[in-house]
């Protein structure tokens, strides 16, 4: 009762942005499994007739799309969003504001205070993290649709990839979509830790916001 007293509702999480984290989240373990098995086949069917890689390949490319539509919509929304969901919640270091914020994330991380940020949106250190991320995202989706491309030389999707085509080898481009896969799913591992502990440290529904968009603050 005394922390109900003390918190009030904020709507912070538009359905857009809802929406494209757990449709990125989906895609991801989707893409990561068909794509591990991809690079690594395994002999699962018992006859050709089967279609095991066939059937993988399809669920991956389809998931590919579906992907990229996704961060496609969320960057959009970074440009129409509410205020936090607005590209400038990936580069803190632009204001004052974000640049005190950054700092006090930075002296709860490393320990230097106990005194736990409050931001509606973002921490400082998050938003900075998640533009890396996207970053990765669109590594992964470009080098993607060029090795997809490759199955039709001089068509639209390859010609659009002609620079990545100057700047890879195929070896080059597998190797890159592959590694930036591990370390999205690193990535991955630490946004659970790290949601997990701010979620118990600013008792503010860090990870039940991501579902009802409402987060509890305090009422100063």
């Amino acid at each position: 009762m005394a922390r109900q007293s003390c918190l009030a509702e904020k709507y912070v999480w538009e359905i857009p942005v809802r929406v494209s984290h757990w449709v990125n989240f989906l895609a991801i373990i989707i893409l990561s499994v068909t794509g591990y098995y991809i690079g690594s086949p395994k002999s699962l069917g018992l006859t050709p007739a089967d279609y095991v890689m066939g059937w993988v390949r399809f669920v991956h490319f389809t998931t590919g799309f579906i992907f990229a539509v996704s961060v496609a919509s969320r960057i959009y929304w970074a440009f129409v969003g509410n205020r936090y969901a607005r590209w400038r919640e990936f580069f803190p270091l632009l204001s004052r504001e974000g640049r005190q914020n950054a700092w006090a994330t930075f002296k709860f991380y490393t320990f230097l205070t106990r005194k736990v940020p409050h931001p509606p949106g973002h921490n400082a250190l998050a938003g900075m993290a998640y533009s890396m991320v996207f970053l990765l995202y669109l590594v992964m989706i470009g080098s993607g649709f060029a090795l997809y491309a490759e199955h039709a030389p001089g068509g639209v999707m390859h010609l659009l990839a002609t620079p990545l085509y100057a700047l890879f080898s195929d070896q080059g481009l597998r190797l890159t979509h592959h590694l930036v896969m591990w370390l999205l799913i690193a990535f991955a591992i630490h946004h659970v830790y790290s949601a997990w502990l701010m979620d118990i440290k600013e008792r503010c529904g860090v990870i039940s916001s991501m579902f009802s968009g409402y987060k509890a603050m305090p009422k100063e």
